[in-house]
């Protein structure tokens, strides 16, 4: 039975659990860009993936399987072909005594129910599962990459011999073996694929949950031909390999088109490759998605609200500030407001809001792009970084004429954000009446769903990392243990004990304690320490919440902190 449109109302809006009008405007969505209402529903967020296909299952009196949860053993799906699985959107996920587990998309689907049952001689179980975890579990027919490298490398050797040819004067199916890089990258939710070169041989590495990963080592004599094919694709010079080039392209996944930006350097051993991936599922984010606690995102909620003021989220490089800035984008991006960002690079495109690329080329840097936008009548700036005095002042009189300003900022915590604003010759009557938010963050990954596991640990142990201030907040057993969370490691983690990331925050707002601060010239120590008094949450207090609720390691945390 297909799920049309009739039936989802009856599902969501009928039992309440949607109301008609964001149901309504959902539908319109999904015929203006031509998408399957379900993928509008879960990319507004109006339910989540596990709670859509618990309720379908209901309605259509099949049990619902969350794929996501389940380490699928390659043997047991090889029983359907891969060309079968992906056309009937089906998945094979277990056995047993009692018959094969089978997710489907359609399990009423009686016709290939059988058939599964003449090829294998057992009794077919259905389950329901949503489309995108189907999708999602077909990654599990791939072999491993190391597989099928071998297979390409050794098909290509046995060619050239044949032919007798030398293997520089043959490219290696060269077009394949780049596909595999990509779409290994994707389905491990990779965001960055290095491609680095030694004297004697080129790694891959993969950055995943911000730890990058040497995933295999690959003959030399596959180097070139590697950054031949990536400048071919993004139209870079091929025939230059003594300069930086930049450029980006795209490959298409079942489920969407995935962008990638390319950096190519020239080191001693060769020109070294990075590649950013930049998936449309990153781009689904919500604020309340990102690791914000209720307070914090009350904090954050009301002072995006106000019409004018300088909104800053600070932290080093790659702990996801401009994501957090493009989530707060998401919710004022309004027909009534008019919104320009200057970014280096454009991350995502946001449909409705005017993104302007840098280029030190041109000289359109961060401060001639502000003067710029200032000039187009906006309502509120997105900045993609202050990085200097000419920028942060632009930055600050924006905000002080009627304008919201948006911008990230490298430093330490929230404390230290404002004296390092001074340090860039701000003055301090500006810098108090203009910033009314700072938000700190990083990121921590998630301890794995499928193999956490609980231990104990000294309170004594404990304070001896944390102090006793930060330890006793920790609740304690008879023994004066506490209870603690980790990833032993499986194959759905790659072994790591961790699967995906989120954040850990502290919201600074700028109340007239701290305005006060600021017009006396406090330093880091003095505001953090009036913050604190105030009832502002830390990051590692934030991150050991996360913790103790078994989100997160406390060796994720400690690292965090230290960054």
């Amino acid at each position: 039975m297909e799920i049309t449109g009739k039936i989802l109302k009856k599902i969501f809006v009928d039992s309440g659990l949607i109301n008609q009008k964001k149901f309504s405007l959902a539908k319109k969505i999904a015929k203006e860009r031509k998408e399957s209402l379900t993928n509008v529903i879960l990319d507004q967020r109006l339910i989540s993936d596990e709670e859509l296909g618990q309720l379908i299952a209901d309605y259509l009196g099949f049990p619902f399987v969350n794929l996501r949860k389940i380490e699928i053993n390659r043997e047991i799906l090889t029983i359907l072909p891969e060309i079968v699985a992906k056309k009937q959107e089906i998945i094979i996920f277990d056995r047993n005594q009692k018959g094969i587990k089978v997710a489907f998309r359609q399990p009423e689907n009686l016709e290939i129910r059988e058939f599964i049952e003449r090829k294998t001689g057992d009794k077919v179980i259905p389950y329901y599962a949503t489309k995108r975890d189907i999708q999602e579990s077909l990654k599990y027919y791939r072999k491993e990459i190391k597989t099928e490298f071998e297979e390409i490398i050794k098909k290509s050797l046995e060619e050239l011999k044949k032919t007798h040819k030398r293997p520089t004067d043959e490219p290696l199916p060269i077009i394949k073996a780049m596909d595999l890089i990509l779409h290994y990258g994707y389905d491990n939710k990779a965001s960055d694929i290095h491609i680095e070169p030694y004297k004697n041989e080129t790694v891959l590495r993969y950055r995943i949950d911000g730890v990058l990963h040497d995933v295999l080592t690959l003959p030399k004599i596959l180097h070139d031909f590697l950054v031949s094919r990536i400048k071919i694709l993004s139209k870079l010079r091929i025939d230059i390999h003594d300069a930086a080039q930049d450029g980006h392209f795209s490959f298409q996944v079942p489920s969407e088109k995935v962008d990638v930006r390319v950096s190519v350097v020239p080191i001693e051993e060769g020109e070294k490759v990075v590649l950013r991936l930049l998936s449309e599922r990153a781009r689904r984010f919500e604020l309340k998605d990102l690791g914000l606690e209720l307070n914090e995102l009350k904090i954050i909620r009301k002072n995006i609200k106000k019409p004018w003021g300088m909104i800053l989220v600070s932290g080093p490089t790659g702990c996801g500030k401009t994501t957090t800035l493009y989530a707060i984008l998401k919710i004022l991006n309004v027909r009534e407001v008019n919104i320009c960002t200057i970014e280096d690079p454009i991350e995502y495109d946001i449909e409705g809001i005017s993104q302007i690329q840098a280029n030190p080329k041109t000289g359109l840097n961060f401060s001639k792009g502000l003067r710029a936008i200032i000039r187009q009548d906006p309502d509120i700036i997105m900045v993609g970084e202050i990085r200097d005095e000419e920028t942060a002042a632009l930055a600050v009189n924006s905000a002080m004429t009627g304008h919201q300003v948006l911008s990230t900022f490298h430093a330490t915590d929230s404390s230290t954000t404002l004296p390092r604003l001074l340090d860039m010759k701000i003055e301090p009557f500006l810098l108090s009446t203009s910033l009314i938010l700072v938000i700190a963050q990083r990121l921590v990954r998630k301890i794995c769903p499928k193999c956490i596991e609980s231990y104990e640990i000294s309170f004594a142990r404990l304070s001896q990392f944390l102090g006793k201030d930060l330890a006793v907040k920790f609740p304690r057993t008879k023994e004066n243990k506490i209870r603690l969370f980790r990833g032993k490691g499986c194959p759905l983690c790659q072994k790591t004990g961790y699967l995906g990331r989120t954040g850990i925050f502290e919201a600074l707002e700028i109340k007239d304690p701290i305005k006060k601060l600021i017009m006396e010239k406090a330093n880091a120590s003095q505001i953090r320490a009036k913050t604190q008094r105030l009832g502002m949450r830390t990051m590692v207090e934030d991150g050991l919440n996360k913790v103790e609720r078994g989100i997160t390691a406390l060796e994720e945390v400690l690292r965090a902190a230290q960054e």
